[in-house]
């Protein structure tokens, strides 16, 4: 029972690395029906500019743990935002009024232009962590919980929450769910569609370059290619969920890691990858539009 316990609470962590890439996806994909191929790389660019910061300021010396990791994760999604803004506008928007292949290839060129472009800064090594940047403590609750995996699971459950409510609370929200539904009709009504895109690939990729310092805190290693495989892991959350649904990615996300964890502890860690991806193979078979559904403009 213990062993199933710590399986079960280090797949919700990683679930929830999962479910705020997921969002991401989802998010772009309810606003604009395109699937940006190009998120896993943000991610990527997060873990690495986490690592060039946390290196070159030192701010876990200077002003603690805890404050200084905080710190990082805003100064990682402020910077991560901006590149994937940069993205939209470079990639993107000129291909708008295009047919959908286009914005499509467009997202896998990106992608590899993202990717390569890590590769040419920081070299095709792995690259380390330091290690014992936060408190190795251990919260014996019914198991014992490493520091660390409380961390990720309670600031992942705190950012989706916080967008969820963003999203269903606020005016912006309610221009991103009408933008969501029909461009052209919220246009007529005075929103600024551009201005509504623009933050939806502002929030995304900052959410995915927070998962993406997570991910280096918590493995202690990063290399060029792992938002490939984040990505695909991500998006196979998103359409579990319901691709388009906000709420759905949370659920998708938490619950692929708790399945990929439990499969790689009582079946075989060499199928951990192949397991995630029959959940994709299976849930497309079963229910394409996911557990909660694809109804965008109701859910999103």
């Amino acid at each position: 029972m213990e062993e199933f316990l710590q399986q079960l609470t280090n797949g919700m962590a990683v679930g929830g690395i999962y479910a705020l890439i997921a969002l991401g996806y989802t998010m772009v994909y309810g606003v604009m029906k395109l699937i940006n191929f190009a998120h896993g790389d943000l991610f990527t660019i997060g873990a690495y500019l986490g690592l060039t910061l946390l290196t070159s300021l030192s701010l876990t010396d200077r002003i603690g743990a805890l404050t200084g990791v905080l710190v990082l994760a805003l100064m990682v999604m402020g910077l991560v935002g901006i590149v994937g803004i940069v993205l939209e506008r470079s990639a993107y928007r000129p291909l708008r009024e295009s047919p959908r292949l286009s914005a499509v290839v467009s997202a896998l060129g990106a992608s590899i232009f993202l990717q390569n472009t890590v590769m040419l800064i920081y070299g095709a090594k792995f690259h380390f962590y330091p290690q014992n940047i936060l408190p190795k403590f251990v919260f014996h609750l019914v198991i014992p919980i490493p520091f660390m995996r409380v961390v990720i699971l309670l600031t992942s459950l705190i950012m989706m929450a916080a967008l969820y409510l963003f999203i269903q609370k606020t005016k912006i929200g309610t221009a991103i769910r009408a933008a969501a539904i029909d461009q052209g009709a919220a246009r007529l009504m005075g929103i600024d569609v551009d201005q509504v895109i623009m933050l939806v690939f502002l929030i995304g990729p900052a959410l995915g370059g927070a998962a993406g310092l997570m991910v280096g805190l918590y493995y202690g290693h990063i290399n060029f290619t792992m938002g490939w495989i984040y990505g695909l892991k991500a998006f196979t959350a998103a359409i579990l969920g319901g691709i388009g649904n906000i709420p759905g990615a949370m659920v998708g996300g938490i619950l692929l890691g708790v399945i990929e964890a439990l499969g790689a502890a009582y079946i075989s860690i060499a199928w951990k990858d192949a397991i995630a991806f029959c959940v994709l193979i299976l849930i497309l078979i079963v229910r394409p539009t996911g557990l909660l559904g694809e109804r965008v403009a109701e859910k999103i």
